[in-house]
């Protein structure tokens, strides 16, 4: 996104005359505590030091248990309710919430976190201002859009969808309900990997040729065996719109600290490496290119149809985007070369990101943190560093991807229609069945 499209200002929630009375009654209701009035229900104008950012956590695995941490220090948030389908899960996030919170009671005591199984329930709060989600891949778009209806802000975790379809009917939602909606490609927030794209756009290795992104490989049909079910896990609303199959704890395992399952490996519910990572690695190498609101216009599979590495993204410009195996996303130009990564930034020669650069210079948007600066967005109304759209077409490049290796064959691309060239077989790819009763909600 340019610059002047990320300060571009949306339109602030709407307000009925009775939002305060109906709040206060709702968290009244809920909370066995004092009573926090949500963003929604206050005006403008009449903002105050109890004003909080009030949230719901959907999803309360490894990664928003570590979001909730995050939100639990910021003293313009509150939490007011968690969500999983795990109860193990559910019942340590909503402890963590009420631990918190207690230390700041003269008793000692909080019960003011709800714990929900269905995150329909704690989407329909109306005392709820935004949500925070993190589930497998497969669940993210229906629940973004729901939350969209439901007029909530958004942080979603990334890969942000499982399907192009999916991508270009989220950026829709977003704005027709005109939300704050942050992708979780917190990469952009870091100064390394700014200040990398900014080299490469203000020229420093010249002209760009190729972009090397190394991240794993793709994923696989799920072939699990059956295991016996375990209790406090409703499996079917975890599978939700994915093919109905028997239990297995590689897919969902039980347990507050056994992370990282590896549900990613599986093409039901994700694309792999690619995704996971790419939607990391590949998000940088559409920054570096300035293309947050387009994307590559062929996409090129190896020759080796086993391959697991080597496919190429072409864009208008001639730039090659190349899958590789590793952990770093490398630009290459006519003039020098610069690798970064998490932690990481160096050229070659190694001038190139040593001298600082000039007012004339290209400089991007300083996000003061991934998570601040969606706060920071839902109180402005403007779109935050890693907006939908910039997460979904980051996405949708690795979904391209993906495709070509599994069809084994050269694709042409058309970002501004999402749609493949001339090739109806392709574009029926760009979608997928999706079980009953969980079909992609309307916007």
């Amino acid at each position: 996104m340019s610059t002047s499209a990320r300060k571009s200002k949306i339109s602030r929630r709407d307000f009925t005359k009775s939002a305060a009375a109906s709040a206060a009654g709702a968290i009244a209701a809920a909370l066995a505590g004092p009573v926090i009035l949500s963003r929604s229900s206050l005006s403008q104008d009449k903002a105050a030091a109890s004003d909080r950012l009030t949230l719901g956590f959907i999803g309360v695995g490894t990664m928003n248990r570590g979001h909730l941490g995050h939100f639990l220090n910021q003293k313009d948030a509150q939490v007011l309710a968690v969500c999983d389908v795990d109860t193990t899960r559910r019942e340590a996030a909503k402890k963590t919430v009420e631990d918190h919170y207690a230390q700041d009671k003269k008793d000692g005591k909080y019960q003011g976190c709800a714990a929900y199984n269905d995150c329909a329930e704690l989407i329909a709060r109306s005392d709820i201002d935004a949500v925070v989600i993190a589930t497998p891949d497969h669940w993210h778009t229906a629940i973004c859009i729901e939350a969209c209806k439901a007029k909530k802000d958004i942080y979603c975790e990334k890969p942000l969808t499982l399907t192009i379809h999916e991508a270009k009917t989220l950026i829709d939602a977003v704005r027709k309900h005109e939300r704050v909606f942050q992708t979780g490609s917190q990469q952009r927030s870091s100064n390394e990997f700014r200040l990398a794209c900014e080299l490469v756009r203000s020229g420093r290795i010249g002209k760009l040729k190729t972009i090397q992104v190394k991240v794993g490989p793709t994923s696989k049909p799920c072939d699990l065996p059956e295991e016996e079910m375990e209790k406090g896990l409703d499996w079917d609303r975890w599978l939700g719109p994915a093919p109905k199959r028997p239990y297995n704890s590689v897919l969902s395992p039980r347990g507050v600290h056994k992370h990282f399952p590896a549900w990613r490996d599986y093409r039901e519910y994700s694309g792999g490496m690619m995704t996971d990572w790419g939607a990391h690695h590949y998000d940088i190498a559409q920054w570096g290119l300035g293309m947050d609101e387009s994307g590559p216009v062929e996409i090129i599979p190896p020759q080796d149809e086993k391959a697991e590495y080597g496919v190429r993204h072409v864009y208008t410009n001639g730039v090659e985007v190349v899958h590789m195996e590793g952990n770093d996303v490398v630009f290459i130009g006519t003039d020098g070369e610069i690798t970064v990564n998490r932690g990481k930034l160096q050229s070659k020669p190694e001038g190139i990101v040593k001298e600082p650069l000039s007012d004339k210079d290209v400089h991007l948007y300083k996000s003061p943190g991934h998570q601040r600066d969606w706060m920071n967005c839902i109180h402005s109304r403007q779109r935050p560093i890693c907006d939908v759209e910039i997460g979904a077409r980051s996405v949708t490049v690795c979904h391209l991807g993906n495709l070509a290796y599994w069809n084994h064959r050269k694709l042409k691309w058309d970002p501004a229609k999402w749609q493949f060239v001339d090739d109806s077989e392709a574009n029926r790819w760009l979608n997928r069945e999706r079980r009953s009763p969980y079909g992609l909600p309307k916007a």
